[in-house]
């Protein structure tokens, strides 16, 4: 009777440690805290509303998919540390949905050196696109598409002063790219161009310059916080110009942000409308939001970055087969062709890791909320 007891335990043990093992370990560094917080926050919900969906399906191939995801702060030392832990210690297959420009470029050492790749990175960064790094794969148009796009717009309006404002790093210098091309498409000059801290960012010294410009309109390439407190030392000094920033700040938390100063604010977008039900990602979306227990509220820009993102990373895993490697998910993503989103196509090959390039504008409304 013992030997049967412990004959029973045993294949209990062992049925457990399956069950423990048959789990698709995927890594997340972001800055759930600190200045991206809100957007970093709306992206996760979005990538967990489609991988809850898949998990109460059964996974894929009868595996579950887990998300460790660990905050960074938005300081890419830390960004380093955490992708780190993710890949050495806990093993995980793939990299999933960072968040920032420096942090993103940061990891790619570790990336390279051990094989994983990277899918869904919440940046629009150029130097992710071109030249094309083997493990990271893009979901998003680039910031310099967005930046052109923006100030194309701004041109046609019959706005001709335009100043630049942006932070003293690799993600700040590729949106100015993209706005100068914008600029020099337009045939325009701007009337100023102001690069800020990223780390303590201060608006003292620049906002008089750009009042005293007379300036039209800004094009801030910055991120959350720093945006809302560089609109606020313009209108407390008195501006009126036209604000336009990218789309790493379509998310509801910063629009809420600006406060009274949301209103009229150009939001670059880079995913159709979060209201466009004609796309069947989005209907998905919000089918899945209605339906959701722990549902994070109504659908934004941010959210479905987040639910498309997941929507390829669940696609490279299956097409990996059964026990995702990081060499099955890296060469099932290069092999990924015609992919229907739902209204959106994603393709990649060895030499193009780009995903999307759908960009488009929005500007918030009275009811802080984006209005295309």
């Amino acid at each position: 009777m013992k030997k049967t007891n412990l004959w029973c335990a045993a294949i209990l043990v062992a049925i457990l440690s399956q069950v423990s093992q048959a789990q698709i370990l995927i890594g997340q560094t972001a800055g759930f805290t600190g200045p991206v917080g809100a957007g970093v926050k709306e992206t996760t919900d979005g990538a967990a509303l489609y991988i809850n969906s898949v998990n109460a399906k059964g996974g894929v191939g009868g595996q579950k998919i887990e998300l460790i995801s660990l905050d960074d702060q938005f300081d890419p030392k830390l960004a380093v540390d955490n992708a780190r832990k993710l890949i050495e210690e806990k093993n995980v297959v793939a990299m999933f949905l960072t968040r920032g420009t420096p942090h993103t470029e940061a990891i790619i050492p570790l990336l390279d050196k051990h094989g994983v790749p990277l899918i869904g990175p919440s940046t629009g960064a150029m130097v992710l696109h071109q030249p094309v790094r083997k493990h990271v794969f893009n979901v998003r148009a680039t910031y310099q598409r967005e930046a052109e796009k923006v100030i194309a717009h701004l041109a046609s309006m019959g706005i001709t002063r335009i100043a630049l404002v942006y932070p003293d790093d690799s993600f700040g210098a590729d949106g100015l790219v993209g706005a100068q091309k914008g600029l020099t498409a337009a045939r325009l000059t701007p009337v100023a161009i102001e690069k800020f801290n990223r780390v303590k960012p201060d608006f003292s010294a620049i906002t008089p310059k750009i009042y005293q410009a007379n300036t039209q309109a800004v094009l801030m390439v910055a991120s959350g916080q720093a945006v809302v407190d560089g609109v606020k030392a313009l209108r407390a000094a008195g501006s009126t110009a036209q604000i336009a920033t990218l789309s790493n700040n379509a998310s509801s938390g910063f629009a809420k942000s600006l406060g009274d100063n949301a209103r009229g604010v150009i939001v670059t977008q880079v995913f159709p409308s979060e209201r466009s039900i004609n796309y069947s990602m989005v209907k998905e979306a919000q089918d899945l939001l209605k339906a959701s227990t722990k549902s994070p509220g109504e659908l934004s820009p941010a959210m479905l970055e987040g639910f498309a993102a997941a929507k390829v990373l669940v696609e490279g895993l299956r097409r990996a087969g059964p026990k995702p490697s990081r060499e099955k998910i890296q060469t099932a993503m290069e092999g990924m062709r015609k992919f229907d989103l739902g209204g959106l196509e994603v393709n990649f090959s060895p030499e193009d890791h780009t995903g999307l390039d759908f960009a488009d504008l929005s500007i918030i409304g009275t009811d802080g909320k984006f209005k295309r």
